[in-house]
């Protein structure tokens, strides 16, 4: 309990003291609820799992399944709409962002939620869906729509996801507004295309001008 304290404390500069941090924290509370819920859940004593982990749900506004299995140091900021699925592997030193999802993508059995590795920051609003490997260190920009593997060391954005950034410079823990935004980058481009079919035309439009002059002179 005091190394899930000091985790928010290394991640969320708003915290004042552990008291707020205890009473206040819904990430904190859905997390302690889940520790409950999963070791009913592994007895197979799953309705009683499902009920404590719906009453967290109703108290936090997170949705975190008794069969989910989350590591150390795990943190969720804010929390509010955060749902993740049965099959979640969630590894060490994890932060998720609200609205984030780690679901699934139909009714198949077995394993069909992903699996997150250690370090891994989840952005606003991102969806994880499907069952495979989120890689070490990685980096999920806000709103993206994540559908298949992401190798270790990467930054993804956009629906569907893509990786525009792999063993590249490291971005920030909570910098996670700072990531890269393909959308942005290709109206930068169209702009520069803009200004330079511009330039083309004024300079024909000058040559035309200048030989209707001459022209002019001649006769």
């Amino acid at each position: 309990m005091r190394e899930d304290i000091a985790t928010i404390f290394e991640n969320d500069p708003a915290a004042r003291s552990g008291f707020e941090v205890v009473f206040t924290y819904s990430g904190l509370h859905a997390l302690w609820a889940h520790r409950l819920a999963h070791r009913f859940y592994k007895r197979q004593w799953y309705t009683m799992a499902r009920v404590i982990s719906q009453i967290s749900r109703f108290m936090t506004g997170i949705e975190i399944h008794p069969g989910a299995v989350i590591g150390r140091r795990f943190f969720i900021d804010h929390g509010m709409g955060v749902i993740i699925g049965e099959t979640c592997e969630i590894g060490d030193d994890v932060v998720l962002y609200q609205g984030v999802t780690l679901g699934g993508t139909g009714k198949e059995k077995g394993k069909r939620h992903p699996t997150i590795g250690n370090n891994v920051v989840i952005s606003s609003g991102a969806k994880v869906l499907g069952s495979f490997v989120v890689g070490d260190n990685s980096r999920i920009g806000s709103n993206a729509v994540v559908l298949s593997e992401v190798p270790p060391n990467s930054t993804v954005v956009g629906i569907p996801g893509r990786v525009v950034k792999r063993d590249g410079v490291r971005v920030g823990r909570l910098d996670h507004h700072n990531l890269p935004d393909p959308v942005i980058d290709m109206f930068r481009q169209m702009q520069e295309q803009i200004e330079q079919l511009k330039a083309e035309v004024a300079a024909i439009k000058s040559k035309s001008g200048g030989s209707q002059e001459h022209g002019a002179k001649n006769l």
